[in-house]
């Protein structure tokens, strides 16, 4: 490291050979360096970086010497090369690092001289906020200590990019490229927020674009950097002092900009961002910041309270002169941009200016998801309380049913005016116009729904009118009459009410194999509607050979990766998961997941449904890890892009928390449950299908925490209301049952939980066949009601019914089978032929332990059994010794709990070894919870 003397020679070397031509500096370094190489070094170094500087005048340069030498010209393995910028409480250096790789760097260094307490607090909280943040577009911290003179510094990525907006000019980026550009960034400021950081100087120089592989990406840097107090001058930034701000005028908020406001907060980040916006779209700033120049601070706050920036669609057709450079550089004409810009993007942009932060966007994320609707083709939050919109208010007050009404209606006339188009296109098309005028009016003339007597009602006034008018009303038209037919079975499968929708995608199948043939694309649709009917009331045979007909049809007559032709794979995929077979299902839906990712992108709805099974036939299997993995994945980009009430985010919630469950993860998988619950109660309605699964679900994960009071409550509820919306006999019905027999179970109601699972198997058998591994599995649970309620002889005979089965579709050493056995062991105890019983008890422990280990769930489960019939055999010492194995290899919790408690190891209650043994037990329990995640 130079000494500071040095450095005085150095510069002086160097300021005087700034003033000799190109052609002399050479000569001259070497003459008034000498023998002294390290100096000579040093000069020629730094007249190198001058010369490859741009727009450095000498005077600027010399400063920077000055500043490199308060503080040296190296620290540790960097070296400095040139300052890149100042604030008011530190320097930012170009450098580069030496060791352990040679890489250029920022380096961050406090001021000469600025040693106060507060500065520093804030200097190393900034870098500690920094380096917690994690994210591609943020620049990353890499290293941080302390100069010999006591200054600290850190080192960040060097993003030697460019500004976001001179970039999209520069490679004339489309609108909808730009707009993908800037939703990365705002990922990486949502990022930013969730660390609890706020920006507070987003401006496109804050935020770089470089190319990766070809693409862009952004780089946000400056995070809470400091800068320069420049108030009045546009583009360069306030520096944070007491009762000061932070920010660059033209793109600061209100509230930020104003010193009086001292509650700011992520918003303000908001308002950055929509001048951004404004600009990428526009090439304009939302005000004329040329004019703040030789403006006082409080006039500047005037304009930003009482002037209200203009549309950016009108900010570019009210300046001729330079609308047409601006749409050059976005690839397209002056008045198509205008025309591109007016609705949604306007909108858009304009909230996310409002000057009461209020109105603003609530986060960075809100805003994204709003500019990823308008990419999506789908309505944006930003538009105003249009008499459409007050619509869409009153249907959501008035739940599911009148929603389907609205939504109907809406549908209804859509599909009105488009055939109205093509009607005038000839004469003879107008009676069709007439027909559907006539059909419309027919179908409406029903109750305002402000004065309907119910939401229920009013829905099923309107659908059922129009199906039994269909028939009549639209009898000319075939044509006609089965896309309405098509479109009313559609709404009704929304409503849950399959018979009714398999009776209107019947009839339009019919019509449409006579007029157009049983290989017309238009009738394998309604053959495909049809089958999803069937599935949907549980006859997935039938469901399943329709399905495999249409499929092969459409690759025949469309192709195999024809939009629709995929629709019937993943159709066929779901039917082959509910009849239980769950690795085809896996191998189908990832064909389909790929063949759509291929087609239609990898962030299309129905790729990411495609993959949200896959994770599904994963979690069927036992594979809870990577079935998590992707559902998270998939959920993360359907909140991004479809927004978090859409039914496929939903969808996913509930699988996810489907998984957790699996996982034992028991907190997350409720919070994830509640918060989907929650919605569905709000979006669809308390009685809809989807609410009511996921309270079944909801339920099931109370039931595995033990909390029998609160699951038994969610089961009565859900089995009230389907079995009145959806009949006594479908598959969702006896779902519920035999969840609710199972919590009765826990709650020790065995009679009670014999007759329910009874019943429920009963079903089953009528629809699914005897041996259907849901028969089975509901047979089980009748076989331990009955065994606990005393009722030996039947619980044998069913439970070896199970076994028999079990052995044969399954295979001796599945763990449907091991299970089965372990029941039917349970029985011999309760009918006390304890050798029997010991026996299959050891003939099941001898395959888990082979098969799964000694610390897996099962095994302990199954060595606590054993332990209980030895107790009940009055064999107290075997007793004792095979439950000290089980609490030695992770006993499941749900014993230790109530080990001193269960009435099946009674006899050792008075037995101080059973105590120490039950003190052992809770000890390692309580350990293992610490331990856990």
């Amino acid at each position: 490291m130079e000494k500071p003397e040095q450095w005085q020679r150095i510069k002086e070397i160097v300021a005087a050979a700034l003033e000799r031509t190109p052609d002399q500096r050479l000569p001259f370094v070497s003459e008034a360096c000498g023998d002294d190489q390290s100096i000579r070094l040093e000069v020629e170094s730094l007249l190198s970086a001058y010369e490859s500087s741009v727009g450095l005048s000498e005077s600027e340069f010399t400063t920077q010497l000055v500043d490199a030498a308060q503080m040296s010209r190296s620290l540790g393995p960097y070296r400095l090369l040139q300052k890149l910028g100042e604030g008011g409480m530190g320097q930012v250096w170009l450098a580069e690092q030496l060791a352990p790789v040679r890489r250029k760097v920022a380096l961050k260094v406090v001021r000469a001289g600025m040693y106060d307490d507060s500065v520093l607090r804030r200097f190393h909280a900034e870098r500690q906020l920094l380096a917690i943040m994690d994210h591609p577009a943020i620049a990353k911290v890499f290293d941080a200590g302390t100069t010999p003179e006591g200054q600290p510094y850190f080192v960040m990525e060097y993003v030697a990019g460019t500004a976001i907006t001179d970039y999209c000019d520069r490679q004339r980026l489309t609108i909808h490229e730009r707009l993908e550009l800037f939703l990365r960034a705002c990922e990486g400021v949502q990022h930013a927020h969730q660390k609890a950081i706020i920006h507070r100087d987003l401006k496109p120089a804050n935020i770089l674009v470089v190319e990766i592989d070809g693409k862009p990406v952004p780089r946000i840097i400056d995070f809470g950097l400091a800068k320069p107090l420049t108030p009045y001058f546009p583009g360069e930034s306030f520096h944070t002092k007491i009762g000061g701000f932070v920010g660059t005028p033209g793109y600061m908020s209100l509230e930020q900009a104003d010193p009086a406001v001292q509650d700011v907060d992520t918003r303000t980040d908001v308002y950055s961002l929509g001048v951004i916006l404004y600009e990428l779209l526009t090439g304009f700033l939302p005000f004329d910041t040329a004019k703040w120049k030789m403006q006082r601070l409080e006039e500047i706050l005037r304009h930003l309270r009482e002037d209200d920036p203009v549309r950016p669609s009108t900010k570019v057709s009210s300046d001729h002169e330079t609308s047409t450079s601006r749409a050059q550089a976005r690839r397209i004409d002056p008045g198509q941009l205008v025309s591109l810009l007016r609705g949604d993007l306007d909108w858009i942009t304009i909230k996310a200016l409002d000057k009461d932060r209020d109105r603003r966007y609530g986060s960075v994320s809100e805003l994204a998801a709003d500019i990823a609707r308008y990419i999506n083709n789908e309505p944006v939050l930003a538009r105003p309380a249009s008499p459409g919109y007050r619509l869409r208010k009153y249907v959501r007050r008035h739940r599911a049913a009148v929603s389907v009404a609205a939504g109907v209606f809406l549908l209804l006339i859509g599909f009105a005016v488009l055939q109205a188009v093509q009607i005038r296109r000839i004469t003879r098309e107008r009676d069709r116009a007439n027909r559907i005028a006539d059909f419309m009016t027919n179908i409406f003339r029903v109750s305002d729904p402000s004065e309907a007597r119910g939401n229920s009602v009013t829905a099923r006034e309107i659908l059922d009118k129009a199906s039994q008018d269909i028939d009549t009303g639209l009898a000319k038209d075939p044509d006609l009459q089965t896309q309405m037919m098509n479109f009313m079975g559609t709404v009704y499968e929304t409503l849950g009410l399959y018979s009714t929708a398999e009776s209107l995608h019947q009839r339009a199948g019919e019509i449409r194999r006579q007029i157009l043939g049983p290989e017309n694309p238009d009738t394998l649709m309604s053959e495909q509607q049809l089958a999803w009917d069937l599935a949907g009331q549980g006859r997935y045979v039938e469901a399943e050979k329709l399905t495999r007909t249409v499929l092969d049809a459409e690759r025949k007559v469309l192709g195999p990766d024809d939009p629709r032709t995929l629709d019937a794979m993943y159709n066929l995929g779901w039917i082959i998961h509910l009849e239980g077979r769950l690795s085809e299902a896996e191998q189908l839906d990832r064909e389909t997941a790929d063949r759509r990712r291929r087609v239609l992108g990898p962030q299309h709805p129905r790729t990411l449904s495609s993959l949200a099974n896959v994770a599904v036939d994963l979690q069927g299997q036992g594979k809870y890890a990577e079935a998590v993995t992707i559902q998270r994945q998939v959920l993360a980009t359907q909140q991004r892009y479809s927004g978090r009430d859409a039914p496929d985010t939903l969808h996913t919630m509930t699988n996810l928390a489907s998984s957790l469950d699996k996982e034992h993860e028991y907190a997350e998988a409720n919070q994830v449950y509640q918060d989907a619950l929650d919605t569905e109660r709000r979006v669809l309605g308390p009685e809809h299908p989807k609410t009511l699964a996921t309270m079944t679900d909801l339920a099931l994960t109370e039931y595995h925490q033990g909390r029998y009071v609160d699951a038994e409550k969610l089961y009565l509820q859900t089995l009230q209301i389907e079995r009145r919306v959806l009949g006594a006999e479908h598959p969702n019905v006896v779902k519920v049952m035999m969840g609710l027999s199972g919590t009765l179970m826990g709650e020790r109601k065995f009679s009670q939980a014999a007759d329910l699972s009874r019943q429920a198997a009963e079903v089953q058998a009528r629809t699914l066949g005897p041996e259907h591994p849901a028969v089975l599995e509901s047979l089980k649970v009748l076989a331990s009601a009955l065994s606990q309620a005393g009722q030996s002889a039947e619980a044998d005979a069913t439970i070896r019914k199970i076994i028999d089965i079990d052995r044969r579709v399954l295979g001796p050493e599945n763990r449907e089978t091991l299970d089965a056995m372990n029941e039917l062991a349970g029985i011999l105890t309760d009918q006390r032929r304890f050798a029997e019983a010991d026996k299959l008890y050891q003939d099941t422990l001898a395959t888990e332990l082979r098969l799964l280990g000694p610390d897996d769930p099962w095994t302990a489960t199954t060595r606590y059994n054993l332990a209980c019939n030895a107790a009940r055999a009055g064999q107290s010492d075997k007793a004792l010794s095979i439950l000290r194995e089980a609490v030695k290899h992770k006993m499941p919790l749900r014993f230790v709990r109530d080990l001193d408690k269960d009435t099946d190891l009674r006899s050792l209650w008075a037995d101080a070894r059973f105590r120490a043994l039950v003190a052992d037990a809770r000890q390692r329990a309580v350990a293992g919870q610490k331990q856990k995640p």
